[in-house]
């Protein structure tokens, strides 16, 4: 199981939002590059990364800072936020990115997604962000009239290297994740399921690790990294060891 240390990116600076709200977001380092270099130097093996602006925007904003992530640490990095069309899949991925993660576009346009799952093999992500069961959309400032197992459900076939499940109502409130939902998700696809939202301390890690019958592929964490409540290396030592 993979450890992914995120940087959410606002104004060029590493945020954490409280339940996505842009208003409520917290600066924990105004040089995303350094911090993605002290994530690898801690022993990631990946990066989890968010243009949030991007996000609400619907085209890439941060840019600036994605290129200097990218450009100071050799591991693999995960980007979502603002990615809305195949031009724009095509550039990250080019660019040196890893895995790109679709949101908003999977429930716009999912023949976009198939058709960039077929052409970027392994490289391409679903990020299925719920708020009451249903997915939310535009930087979690709508909610379509999806669910989320519908939605993991229609793209079962489509190739995705992965679905990212992030609960909106436990994202940087520090109150665990919502082990529950994440577990029935995970059961239900065959697609990798990477759980994100609420993860605050090493016993959630624990926690995650101890659930009978889940079989995770990762898990995102972001504000505990930043407020000292998880340890990098400890985490993706916990995490990397046999169940």
């Amino acid at each position: 199981m993979i450890f992914y240390p995120a940087i959410d990116l606002k104004d060029g600076q590493c945020v954490r939002l409280l339940h996505g709200e842009m208003d409520k977001a917290t600066v924990f380092n105004d040089d995303p590059a350094a911090q993605a270099k002290r994530f690898e130097q801690h022993g990631s093996q990946w990066l989890h990364i968010v243009d949030l602006n991007g996000a609400f925007a619907g085209q890439p904003v941060n840019g600036a800072a994605v290129n200097g992530i990218l450009d100071a640490v050799d591991i693999p990095v995960q980007l979502g936020g603002g990615i809305r069309d195949m031009a724009t899949i095509d550039m990250w991925l080019k660019r040196g990115v890893a895995r790109v993660i679709l949101g908003t576009i999977a429930v716009r346009d999912p023949d976009l997604v198939r058709a960039a799952c077929a052409r970027h093999p392994g490289r391409i992500a679903l990020g299925i962000d719920a708020r009451d069961g249903y997915v939310a959309v535009e930087g979690w400032a709508e909610t379509a009239e999806i669910t989320v197992l519908e939605m993991a459900r229609q793209f079962e076939d489509a190739g995705a290297a992965a679905i990212i499940h992030t609960d909106i109502g436990r994202d940087g409130a520090m109150q665990g994740p919502n082990l529950e939902a994440t577990a029935e998700l995970a059961a239900a696809v065959k697609t990798p399921v990477i759980l994100s939202g609420g993860v605050s301390s090493m016993d959630d890690l624990r926690r995650v690790k101890a659930t009978p019958g889940i079989a995770l592929d990762g898990v995102i964490s972001g504000r505990a990294i930043y407020d000292g409540r998880i340890d990098v290396a400890e985490a993706v030592a916990l995490l990397a060891e046999a169940a």
